[in-house]
């Protein structure tokens, strides 16, 4: 998709910088911006390296002061706002369009004189670059000049006090990490100097609302009269590096390819395929693929990988990929569950989740059934029995099978589902007993081992009994019949009613336990109480524990996020279990195809080109959390899929 602003959307600071550009390099390092090439957050920046891949990111290149002189009159046309009471820089109005397609451009018009603006990013590698296409149509010189202001500190960190840099001829460092320039125009050292930048949007989720970065050298060229001069800057941690034209060409050649291997049509869907490409890194500890679950917050976790892999790598054609990650948590499989969190350094893994296992082996499930590789099935089968094994008899975070064959889970402050807040020894949603996409989770991995044990000729056990039991306790138990919805979780207190939003997976899973007309009553209930068209509610606005905004300090974050805030992935859950009971026709397909009309101004919104993790319950209109969410475009993508297949039957 192509992604077009124009000067009336720039017409004040504030509008300038709703929205921002995310272009990564396969790493976990990416560049990002505002659409008015400004930084509003303390995580963006022009260089974001992954010095290990892919969490350990620092960030080098913050911003860049830009500024032309001509006929002795200085003209700063870079955007930012100081939290020092400095007048903001204003370039944005010399702004005449942005555009975005493969890589960002800003076209500027100043005195006469045009410049068009490219950033690029190298894949793979840890350089991004700066393009000025300068065309100077007065008739005097004029200079261009650009200031890298740095921070060579990890992204997350605002800088709170001034650090010592040195310069080099060609490279910048701090003593701990060291950056090469590359430029065609004349790089001088100058005096330090210091800016104090204003974090509009971190502040408004309690994080510092302030950071220092820094600059002690700059870049100038001067574009005689009547000529048209290119300026290029490659910032990069290698002293070798690639061109600009090499690292735009090798940018887009990659994304051409990632747009082949996948055979969805919709021009949605297409820009979805492009943005899944960004989660997919390399995992320098596993020597494997992972996918990172958000930028630019979060690492990569194991429940938010299996939830993602199917509509990132199997509905992208990327098979292998997917093979790779499964492969790596499968290596990390202990005592019957699989990591939420890898190792870095000396740390061990984490296996706080009960759903990331059960999860693992639906994704082998998906993967096979669009693959027919069974010898994976056979690679698979000692991991996934071993789950099962020991979710049977129980395991670490008191994760177990009760005598009615459905699984419990949690205990004290853990938080093993994906609603797994604590703040301050709280625990907002603790869901401790047996949560209802669980069990979902457990029946339907109970029938894909009798699959595969019938297709490989392995020991069936007693999986068809054990998921009969489960099937019957799960409708006694968590089906009431006179509201016509699922209970949350069993537990024996009032949360076991809530209206939730984690019921859906009850009915989109492959192997289900329902009644059509079951199936029906819980989609029906949840399109009319969380259903939104931006994703769904965790909790019913009926409910006295309903938090409408999200916002403001951790612990006020916290308390909402999973009380009623709008997440998009679940979403992806609802339209498929849509499909289902409409039956899975080219009607019910067109049907949710003019709901999927709201994903457009969506990824307009935010992260161009991105769905972010989470909206407002109230009134869902501003993407919040990460603004680009790993499984909430893989989520979407699966629609697509669906909805493609339903609309190629007769």
């Amino acid at each position: 998709m192509r992604f077009y602003y124009g000067k009336q959307d720039f017409c004040n600071l504030s509008r300038a910088q709703e929205n921002c550009i995310l272009l990564t390099n396969g790493l976990g390092g990416y560049a990002g911006q505002t659409t008015a090439a400004s930084v509003n957050r303390c995580d963006q920046g022009i260089l974001v390296a992954a010095v290990k891949a892919p969490n350990v990111r620092i960030g080098m290149v913050h911003r860049v002061r830009e500024t032309l002189t001509v006929d002795e009159k200085e003209i700063v046309f870079s955007t930012q706002e100081f939290a020092d009471g400095t007048a903001p820089e204003e370039g944005y109005r010399y702004l005449t369009s942005f555009c975005y397609e493969d890589i960002p451009v800003w076209k500027y018009r100043i005195e006469g004189i045009l410049i068009k603006k490219k950033l690029s990013i190298a894949w793979e590698d840890n350089s991004s670059a700066l393009c000025y296409e300068i065309k100077n149509t007065t008739g005097k010189d004029c200079m261009v000049r650009i200031e890298p202001f740095l921070k060579f500190a990890p992204k997350e960190d605002a800088l709170e006090e001034k650090k010592s840099f040195s310069y080099k001829k060609g490279s910048i460092s701090d003593g701990s990490f060291t950056m090469y320039v590359h430029t065609n125009g004349k790089m001088q050292e100058k005096e330090e100097q210091w800016q104090s930048l204003s974090y509009a949007e971190d502040a408004k989720d309690g994080r510092p609302e302030e950071g220092y970065c820094g600059c002690l050298s700059q870049i100038v060229k001067t574009i005689p009269a009547g000529a048209t001069e290119t300026l290029e800057i490659v910032f990069s941690m290698k002293e070798e590096v690639m061109t600009v034209t090499e690292m735009e060409q090798g940018w887009i050649s990659h994304r051409r390819e990632v747009e082949k291997q996948c055979t969805l049509s919709d021009p949605i869907a297409r820009q979805l395929v492009l943005a899944a490409d960004d989660y997919i890194v390399q995992r320098e500890s596993t020597n494997g693929k992972t996918i990172l679950a958000g930028y630019p917050l979060f690492s990569d976790w194991g429940r938010d990988t299996m939830i993602a892999l199917s509509g990132c790598c199997l509905t992208t054609g990327r098979m292998e990929d997917a093979k790779s990650i499964l492969r790596t948590f499968m290596a990390y499989e202990k005592d019957g569950l699989v990591p939420n969190l890898f190792p870095e350094g000396e740390s061990k893994p984490m296996y706080n989740t009960v759903d990331a296992a059960l999860l693992l082996i639906d994704s082998v499930w998906q993967y096979v059934t669009r693959t027919g590789d069974m010898e994976f099935v056979e690679e698979a089968w000692t991991v996934m029995e071993h789950i099962i094994e020991n979710y049977r008899k129980g395991t670490h975070h008191n994760i177990g099978m009760d005598s009615d064959g459905l699984i419990y889970a949690g205990g004290g402050l853990d938080q093993v589902t994906w609603m797994d807040v604590c703040v301050n020894g709280i625990l907002p949603t603790p869901r401790h007993g047996k949560p209802v996409e669980i069990n979902a989770y457990w029946y339907n991995a109970l029938c894909i081992m009798d699959y595969f044990a019938l297709k490989t000729g392995k020991d069936r056990k007693d999986y068809v009994e054990l998921a009969k039991k489960v099937k019957e306790s799960f409708i006694d138990k968590f089906y009431i019949e006179e509201k016509g919805y699922l209970r949350d979780v069993i537990s024996g207190t009032e949360a076991d009613e809530q209206l939730r939003c984690n019921q859906i997976w009850a009915v989109s899973m492959p192997f289900t336990m329902l009644t059509p007309e079951m199936e029906k009553q819980v989609v029906d209930t949840v399109e009319r109480y969380l259903y939104t068209p931006c994703g769904l509610r965790t909790l019913s606005p009926e409910d006295k524990e309903y938090h409408p905004y999200y916002g403001g300090a951790q612990v006020e974050r916290d308390m909402a996020y999973h009380q009623g805030t709008t997440w998009v992935f679940p979403m992806g859950a609802y339209y498929l279990a849509k499909l289902k009971v409409l039956g899975s026709t080219q009607e019910a397909a067109v049907q949710v195809r003019e709901q999927l009309e709201a994903l457009e101004p969506m990824l307009r919104q935010g992260c161009l080109g991105q769905l972010p993790e989470i909206y407002d319950g109230e009134f869902p209109t501003e993407g919040k959390g990460c603004f680009a969410q790993a499984w909430s475009v893989g989520e979407m993508l699966r629609v697509f899929e669906a909805i493609e297949k339903c609309s190629s039957l007769e």
